[in-house]
């Protein structure tokens, strides 16, 4: 009888080891690769900060909510022009999406076609979700895990614009209203709801104050828009404001790392 192949004994290295990796034993390295894997991208590319575009996924551009999808794709135009043109600019205010179709796509579009860089984060879903063409080459992320991918929206963005959508539209922007709210993020975020008429028929705001549930004040933490160039306006007085102006808080382009490293969540 032959001595046993020691090779074919030894069980492969852990890192290497996919049916490990894929096992219930495996998903803290999973969660931690979706954590420091976009982490190296980001810094490997210098993303220093994000302008958010939020949206459906079902919007088409040709559709009864096409307006949605061409006023997406020219507001991210403008402010990826924007971005370009600030002195030293070292890619900040880069657009970014969840990556997919629709609003996303028009997103990813619009600063494309200015030629600028975009980010998308994407999430792997049995229907509608697949990486659009206009994200930049290899700033096309793909995440396992809703609450990681939500942690790197949050992370780097400094402004989101939350155009009309249904369940992961409002799951996006109420996580990230909640987290300024309590001021968990430790940094101005500018946020934008674009298309009163749709948000305040799908969102009764007042409601929530009248029974108490919500603060008055609380409705500061948004402003409104219902065309490109009033949300680029917002975004850019904000953005100067709170990031541009000498007495800005700090978090430059020198950083070697993310901006919001002292974020409190």
């Amino acid at each position: 009888m032959s001595e046993p192949d020691q090779e074919q004994l030894s069980l492969p290295l852990a890192y290497k080891d996919e049916e490990f990796l894929e096992s219930r034993d495996g998903r803290a390295i999973r969660i931690m690769s979706e954590f420091l894997h976009p982490l190296s991208v980001f810094r490997k590319e210098r993303i220093h900060d994000t302008v958010l575009f939020f949206g459906s996924a079902r919007i088409e551009e040709d559709g009864p909510l096409g307006k949605y999808y061409r006023d997406a794709r020219e507001l991210a135009h403008m402010m990826a022009e924007w971005s370009e043109s600030l002195e030293n600019s070292n890619r900040r205010f880069v657009v970014c999406s969840g990556g997919g179709p629709s609003i996303m796509e028009a997103a990813n579009r619009g600063a494309h076609d200015a030629g600028a860089r975009t980010v998308g984060l994407n999430i792997g879903l049995p229907f509608e979700q697949s990486p659009n063409p206009y994200i930049t080459p290899g700033l096309s992320l793909e995440f396992r895990y809703f609450f990681m991918r939500k942690f790197w929206f949050a992370y780097l963005a400094k402004a989101m614009v939350v155009f009309p959508g249904g369940f992961g539209t409002l799951d996006e922007l109420f996580e990230l209203l909640t987290l300024i709210q309590t001021e968990k993020l430790a940094k101005k975020m500018v946020v934008i709801l674009y298309g009163r008429e749709f948000w305040n028929e799908v969102v009764n705001f007042d409601a929530l104050v009248r029974r108490g549930t919500i603060s008055k004040k609380d409705l500061d933490l948004f402003q409104w828009a219902d065309d490109p160039q009033t949300a680029f306006d917002i975004l850019k007085d904000g953005l100067t404001k709170y990031y541009l102006e000498p007495e800005a808080a700090p978090g430059g382009p020198e950083e070697e790392t993310p901006a919001i490293a002292k974020s409190r969540f």
